[in-house]
């Protein structure tokens, strides 16, 4: 193999190209499950590691060959799985020539382009989702580093004002930190708070539909000492969809001198529709925000926002200094994240944007809603099944009968493979989980996923 880099003789891009289609192409019509197991796609690929080089082409094709039985249609307009969008064809495009740039989107030195549009980005998502202009947005991995991005900058601020340095002394001996969450929060709430020392919160009580109470909130820090304070929200409960009441909560946290974090993996971008921006009333209140730009907006993984109000705060807990960087005086992209190699992932974020514009967005977001609450009427049509959440969002918890049931018609609807919709539990009954995360989804792909679940229903 040469050293060669000209574009006339790239056969294995020529190759991953035509395979990259013939993917996109069977989405329509393939299973959404995938057709074969771990140990199936391990055996096919082979164990071995060979003695000597392989043409690439052969490469991408034997890659190919034994992952696509193994592929899961998350891309599908028909998968309902877990909170996962798809990728816009814009997107998609740009996260090719991400891989073909190959930049470090560390050090604006490093690569002008990127810098230039993850600052031209940041201030799109700022506006598009009403967010303060002037906080920092960090494109991090997802909801799960989005979260613990910003609770850093939260834990290291509110220390600060206690008078204790966590970049110099560490945790041992701090004041600590109290964080209060609301009872019905996501799990990666507390892992981010395990990956930064703070441990489980301290919960609230949550309504019927997983909102925190904000009286009982009142209560909890009616006798709180004045120390350093976390109030952790949520723009999106991933059963039901709900969103915690901001005005009310931030209002009292903030009366307090807590930090106010809002979780809003999937349920922030309802700030970009007109029709459901009321979801998110206050929410402008609160010290930072995460989300996943992989949900609603359906840029390709890996990618999510982390916001902060502070510049200066998220800078102090994540940026650092090195004789041998290139430092520039408007601060680096790495000041934002946790990470100082990464991938462009701005570059996908401002292609999304750049082809929706502001209103292509809110449809976006009102035909996912659309499409949840057309699953809804759907599921409730059929015999001995309930919709047990109110469908404000994009997301629909269903029951059918005893738990027995649920979880055969969960079970029945992977082997059916019409469309992948999960099982899990909530208020201690199993549950059929739809969440709409997808672009793609169209409403003959609710009906003939509908149609399914009828028919598994049925037998």
């Amino acid at each position: 193999m040469t050293g060669t880099t000209s574009g006339q003789d790239r056969p294995e891009l020529a190759r991953a190209h035509a395979l990259a289609l013939e993917w996109l192409a069977s989405l329509d019509d393939r299973a959404v499950p995938p057709a074969a197991t771990v140990e199936q796609v391990t055996e096919a690929l082979g164990t071995d590691l060979p003695e000597g080089p392989t043409d690439p082409v052969e490469v991408v094709e034997h890659l190919a060959r034994a992952c696509e039985p193994g592929l899961v249609a998350t891309p599908s307009g028909r998968f309902y799985g877990f909170v996962i969008g798809g990728t816009h064809p814009a997107a998609l495009a740009a996260d090719w020539l991400v891989s073909a740039w190959d930049q470090n989107a560390g050090l604006r030195a490093l690569t002008p382009a990127h810098s230039a549009v993850e600052d031209v980005a940041e201030a799109w998502v700022l506006d598009l989702l009403g967010l303060p202009p002037e906080s920092a947005v960090g494109f991090v991995t997802g909801g799960t580093m989005a979260n613990f991005t910003c609770l850093a900058a939260a834990r290291d601020e509110v220390l600060r004002r206690a008078g204790w340095d966590v970049a110099g002394r560490g945790l041992v001996g701090s004041p600590g930190v109290r964080v209060v969450a609301g009872e019905e929060r996501h799990d990666t709430v507390d892992l981010a708070l395990r990956y930064l020392g703070l441990g489980a919160p301290e919960t609230v009580a949550a309504d019927g539909q997983g909102r925190l109470d904000p009286a009982a909130l009142r209560d909890a820090l009616a006798q709180h000492d004045g120390g350093p304070l976390v109030v952790v929200l949520q723009a999106g409960n991933v059963h039901s969809g709900a969103f915690d009441p901001f005005s009310e909560a931030i209002e009292v946290a903030h009366a307090h001198g807590a930090w106010v974090h809002v979780d809003g993996a999937f349920g922030l971008f309802a700030a970009a529709s007109p029709t459901y921006r009321h979801l998110v009333d206050g929410v402008t209140g609160a010290d930072s925000w995460a989300t996943d730009a992989h949900k609603t907006l359906n840029v390709p993984y890996d990618c999510g926002l982390a916001v902060v109000r502070e510049r200066a705060a998220l800078r102090a807990a994540m940026g650092m200094h090195g004789d041998y960087l290139i430092l520039d005086e408007a601060g680096e992209p790495f000041d934002k994240v946790p990470e100082i190699s990464r991938r462009g992932r701005a570059f996908t974020v401002w292609a999304v944007l750049r082809a929706l514009g502001r209103s292509g967005v809110a449809d976006l977001v009102d035909r996912m809603a659309g499409h949840a609450a057309a699953f809804a009427r759907g599921i409730e049509a059929i015999d001995g099944a309930e919709v047990l959440n109110d469908v404000v969002f994009t997301q629909v918890c269903a029951a059918f009968g005893s738990d027995e049931r649920t979880r055969d018609v969960v079970r029945g609807m992977l082997a059916d493979g019409t469309a992948w919709m999960t099982g899990s539990r909530w208020h201690g009954r199993a549950v059929l989980r739809v969440s709409v995360s997808n672009w793609s989804t169209t409403e003959t792909d609710v009906e003939r996923s509908l149609a399914a679940l009828r028919a598994v229903a049925g037998r």
